[in-house]
């Protein structure tokens, strides 16, 4: 009979400590490590690990799978890149608490905020809950490939307190701020991991209203914060307003860490037109922070926070003209066809962009800072390669480029726009952030941008370009690099049983041919309900990933193990 339930053999391990790696084995039994080192005996599976390296499962503390695990047990893209634990509820957007008559609301801040389809939600969610506990109870029902946490999302909770009021400018009442800080204790006992909330003018519903936390004053989020401190628990997570100077929303984050006294992390970017270097303020103010004894962590993305256009994506240069509107509903196939009509293409050249969402036209606007991807992904374009820049070099007019190169590849051409984090046409900037102790890398958005934002890859990314491939000068350590993708992220959140290898803990691993890591540019795929599309973005050198114990992907290829389950944060508190 064997001892061991799995043993992988002869790897190079790295703790998740940021501590020196050894060579060894690992040995799985019940779900949990049993033995690390040279280890005898037999197991029903051994995974042979020789020449790669073997690290805890990584856990990503941004994502925006809210939805996604109501209707599917695979959370994609994130766990084909070695990711094991999911943080979601970000951003201040999710699905509870909620009233029946509030869902249309929740449905169309999230089709905005995180670009899913209205008509995906309204299909793939049961509603089988309306306060945070209950929608916490219907998660304890799924069976995942990954593990699941869950944060209060403010704008749902303030449309759960206000009502309609939620969403206009007039304040909240001190019955109204006692309410959101009763509930957001209430949901921190009952196992959730944090509150969360956006201050980011970007933030719109597709008709382009503002999220309701958006209409916040910093007595209500201090009123969250209490919550926190209530239950003695949680994480306060923030997104700052990006175009306001770094000077006045630094200020605003410390007030609720104050309030609080719980850890806060929040959303750093390098981000265009911010008045100074705000991302420097930043992290000048974090330093002090930690002087001073408070909690705060800046979340930073590992490379541009890149969005992307395409005829098959949410977007694209011509996507809000009138005459596209008129056929935008179409398959691709006969969407191209149309617009290989020359008459087609002289009368919508002859139009501008109609929306009601400033966001959406911001964005179309930018579609002519995007770089073209063909053969393989390219996050550090030179800008002389630009969508813009192509179209002078080629005597044509920006539209007129645009056309003719969305329609390459029988339509499936796609734009990719470095949107924060390359504000100098580098990763600089991007590099100082990852190095400061005061930062977690985060930001992935796995859930969510399904037609626009494909980030969930960041882990992949992250060992690829800061490791293996990086200057000396530049290069993080990877004993370091595999520290940031587990120990100190599960740390930053509160989960004591995951994020490192070591005896007692729970096993989730993955095994890794750092060689042979490899991203492939992204790919559509119509797997949604009610047919709705997604991007995906497979990765090569991720040899297994194990999650409680089970081997759940092999190779980028689910083995059809649902080991997943949600965590709730009072059962790590009473296991510790």
């Amino acid at each position: 009979m064997a001892q061991y339930d799995l043993i992988i053999r002869g790897g190079t391990i790295h703790d998740g400590t940021g501590a020196p790696p050894v060579v060894g084995d690992v040995a799985v039994k019940d779900g949990r490590i049993v033995a690390v080192g040279q280890v005898s005996g037999d197991a029903d599976q051994v995974i042979d690990a020789s020449g790669k390296i073997v690290t805890p499962g990584f856990v990503d503390v941004h994502t925006h799978f809210d939805g996604q695990v109501t209707w599917e047990n695979r959370l994609s893209p994130s766990s084909g890149h070695g990711v094991t634990t999911v943080v979601m509820g970000n951003c201040g957007v999710g699905f509870a608490p909620c009233r029946p008559d509030q869902r249309g609301t929740l449905v169309k801040l999230m089709e905005g905020i995180e670009d899913i389809p209205e008509v995906v939600m309204v299909e793939g969610l049961p509603w089988t809950w309306e306060t945070f506990p209950e929608y916490l109870d219907a998660l304890d029902e799924r069976r995942l490939d990954i593990d699941i946490a869950a944060q209060i999302p403010h704008s749902a909770l303030r449309v759960y307190v206000m009502g309609e009021r939620a969403a206009r400018k007039e304040p909240p009442t001190a019955e109204d701020l006692a309410a959101m800080r009763q509930l957001v204790a209430e949901g921190i006992r009952a196992g959730a991991f944090g509150v969360t909330t956006s201050r980011n003018v970007m933030h719109r519903t597709k008709a382009g209203d503002l999220a309701p936390s958006l209409y916040s004053d910093v007595d209500e989020l201090c009123a969250l914060a209490a919550g926190l401190n209530d239950a003695d628990a949680g994480v306060f997570q923030i997104i700052p307003a990006p175009a306001e100077p770094a000077e006045v929303e630094f200020p605003i984050l410390r007030q609720v860490a104050e309030k609080s006294g719980r850890p806060i992390s929040f959303t750093l970017l390098d981000v265009p037109n911010q008045p100074g270097e705000g991302w420097r303020y930043h992290l000048a103010g974090l330093e002090q922070a930690a002087r001073d004894g408070l909690t705060m962590r800046g979340q930073v993305a590992p490379r541009p926070v890149g969005m992307f256009f395409g005829l098959d994506l949410s977007l694209h240069h011509f996507s809000s003209h009138p005459s596209y509107k008129e056929i935008a509903h179409l398959p691709l196939a006969q969407r191209v066809a149309i617009m290989r009509d020359p008459a087609f293409k002289a009368k919508l050249l002859a139009e501008q962009p109609e929306d009601t969402n400033p966001t959406t036209l911001m964005l179309i606007a930018a579609f002519r800072g995007t770089y073209q991807w063909d053969d393989a992904p390219n996050y550090e374009p030179q800008r002389d390669d630009r969508v813009d820049a192509r179209a002078e070099a080629a005597g044509l007019s920006l539209d007129e480029y645009a056309y003719d190169a969305l329609l390459s590849h029988d339509g499936r051409a796609v734009f990719y726009l470095p949107a924060a984090n390359y504000t100098e046409g580098n990763l600089k900037p991007v590099r100082e952030m990852l190095g400061s102790p005061h930062t977690v890398m985060a930001l992935a958005d796995g859930g969510a941008h399904y037609g626009l934002i494909c980030d969930a890859s960041f882990p992949t990314y992250f060992l690829q370009r800061w490791v293996r491939d990086a200057a000396p000068d530049e290069r993080i350590e990877l004993a370091d690099a595999i520290a940031e993708l587990t120990g100190r992220t599960a740390a930053l959140i509160g989960m004591t049983d995951r994020g490192r290898i070591a005896v007692g803990l729970k096993a989730d691993l993955n095994v890794i041919d750092l060689d042979a890591l490899k991203l492939h540019v992204p790919t559509i795929e119509y797997d949604l309900p009610a047919g709705g599309k997604r991007m995906h973005q497979k990765a090569d050198g991720i040899v297994c990933t194990v999650v409680s114990g089970e081997v759940t992907y092999r190779d980028g290829v689910h083995t059809g193990a649902l080991p997943g389950r949600l965590v709730r944060r009072r059962e790590l508190a009473q296991a510790a």
